[in-house]
């Protein structure tokens, strides 16, 4: 027969193992999805696509914050500081979520120690575009004119992807070229097509209506293989073997989060990014969505961390 004192000993475990079965509900507020980088660049386009369908997936609203600035870093260290709640979530891509790492000295954030991944979200390609008055009619043209220059050719940049992009391009073509700073993306093909710098490596999504409307030419893509969505642009590995740059996105929150609304916020974005209408949606925008679960996107983003920290090395960019 169970005594008193057995009783009473299983009534407390079981009262205080009731609490820790409670779950708070989540998210109980709207979402805030950093974006740092600004309205109308790649990134701010596919979150803007993605915000609504998370919205009905999740029950509370997805809120797009742009905040540009350093290259991504201003926007990125304010997520990496926000409360580890589940309610503020933030874009990695290649830019601030690998480049940075090595292209800027004091980086205020660590892409791995300040954030838990949720997941993997798209990858796309940049395009090399030049202005519509361009001599170069293709990749070979553009590097036979920078040899023939008198002064070195002008490229934009709008993050250090970009950049990093255009200056392992001259150094594989053998090649000087200046490279001119811009905010962001859109900044940097805006003087593009105005004819005042010589070539860009800008975002598919954002080039590809330039391109159709004839404001620049398309030189070359960024992708191991001729893009899906433009197969007739030829690659820059096709002129140049050994180039290989990736454009991607992935989602992450503050590192204490919980795993369990890790592994809800997962869930949810995996069940968005399979859903075919949207799948076609961003095709046609120039993006590929690829989900996976947490620590496939960590892996992913520690080799990347460290092959394009020897990108940068090879095309001999110093720390700033």
């Amino acid at each position: 027969m169970m005594n008193r004192r057995t009783l009473l000993a299983g009534s407390g475990a079981t009262l205080l193992a009731a609490p820790a079965l409670a779950q708070p509900a989540w998210p109980d507020r709207p979402i805030r999805l950093v974006v740092a980088f600004p309205a109308g660049s790649v990134t701010d386009t596919l979150m803007r696509h993605l915000a609504e369908p998370l919205t009905r997936e999740l029950g509370q609203p997805v809120i797009v914050d742009n905040r540009p600035g350093g290259n991504g870093v201003v926007g990125t260290e304010s997520a990496a500081r926000s409360a580890p709640d589940g309610h503020t979530w933030c874009v990695l891509s290649v830019t601030n979520g690998a480049l940075n790492t090595y292209t800027v000295r004091r980086l205020a954030y660590d892409p791995l120690r300040d954030f838990a991944p949720i997941g993997f979200v798209a990858e796309t390609a940049y395009l090399l575009v030049v202005p519509a008055s361009s001599p170069a009619r293709d990749l070979r043209g553009l590097i036979d004119h920078a040899k023939a220059s008198r002064t070195p050719l002008t490229f934009s940049h709008g993050n250090s992807s970009a950049l990093i992009a255009s200056a392992t391009l001259a150094r594989l073509a053998g090649v000087e070229m200046t490279g001119v700073p811009y905010r962001g993306g859109p900044e940097a093909l805006t003087d593009v097509i105005a004819g005042r710098i010589d070539s860009t490596f800008t975002d598919f999504a954002a080039g590809m209506p330039q391109v159709r409307e004839g404001k620049v030419r398309a030189l070359a893509v960024t992708s191991p293989r001729p893009f899906s969505l433009a197969p007739e642009i030829p690659t820059v590995a096709s002129v140049l073997p050994d180039f290989a740059f990736d454009v991607w996105f992935g989602m992450a929150v503050p590192a204490a989060t919980p795993t369990p609304i890790i592994a809800r916020a997962n869930a949810a974005l995996n069940k968005v990014l399979g859903d075919a209408e949207l799948r076609e949606r961003l095709a046609r925008l120039g993006y590929a969505p690829r989900g996976s679960d947490p620590e496939a996107f960590r892996d992913f983003l520690r080799n990347q961390i460290t092959v394009l920290s020897q990108r940068a090395r090879e095309a001999g960019l110093e720390q700033q």
